[in-house]
């Protein structure tokens, strides 16, 4: 490099000066608190079901088998609900319709391998609207009665009547499901039908289907008018 450009470099290095505005902006800058950062995080949430998830699985629940349960009975809809009668989380479902009753892990789980061998190679997703949370308890053969309530054998789940017990969504033909699930109802004990996603709940054994709640809730027969207080029969006139 030659003497004279480095001298005009170092001229210009010595006349750079830092103007008192951008030391206030940098002091005011270094003054200021500093706001914590706020990763991008997701947040856990069930697109499906507002149930906080339990140990163990659908068909083994996390439960004591030594405690004994009473065999009990399904729940019965006599308020009106129509809770468990329709399709929610998929677009077809499999319900059971003559008759309340209890079904065992076993079953239900010979059930759902049979959808998935009939939908294998299909993209899907499986929701199962029961669990397994009843310990049935058994004595043995020409025991004499007494003694106790008997040992743990299986589990169950009390299923009631026009309750949906499988639903499936995912893009698959209707017929594939419908062979897929009348498969799963050959394995099940009872009645199964095959249901879609808007058709009519069921109130009981009764389809809301052109009926409502408030129709239900109406007597057949229609009342006699009861005559207020301090009126006379005679002063009724007769019905039209």
């Amino acid at each position: 490099m030659k003497p004279n450009s480095s001298m005009a470099l170092l001229s210009a290095f010595q006349g750079l000066r830092i103007s008192h505005a951008t030391t206030s902006r940098l002091s005011t800058a270094l003054q200021r608190p500093l706001a914590p950062r706020v990763s991008p995080v997701a947040p856990r949430v069930r697109l499906f079901s507002a149930t906080a998830a339990r140990r163990g699985s659908w068909l083994e629940p996390m439960i004591n088998r030594k405690k004994k349960m009473m065999k009990g009975r399904p729940r019965v809809a006599t308020g009106g609900s129509t809770k468990g009668t329709t399709v929610i989380w998929g677009d077809y479902g499999l319900r059971m319709w003559d008759h309340h009753r209890r079904i065992s892990a076993a079953q239900l789980e010979v059930a759902e391998k049979a959808i998935k061998t009939r939908l294998r190679g299909q993209k899907y997703f499986l929701y199962k609207r029961v669990a397994c949370n009843v310990g049935v308890f058994v004595s043995g053969n020409e025991v004499r009665m007494g003694k106790g309530k008997g040992s743990f054998d299986h589990w169950a789940a009390r299923v009631a009547v026009n309750q949906v017990v499988f639903e499936i969504r995912g893009p698959v033909h209707e017929q594939v499901l419908r062979d897929a699930f009348r498969l799963a109802g050959q394995k099940l004990p009872g009645q199964w039908e095959f249901v879609k996603k808007g058709d009519p709940a069921v109130v009981g054994i009764t389809k809301l289907d052109g009926i409502t709640l408030e129709d239900l809730k109406r007597p057949r027969k229609k009342l006699p008018e009861v005559p207020p207080v301090g009126t006379s029969p005679s002063s009724i006139p007769p019905p039209a």
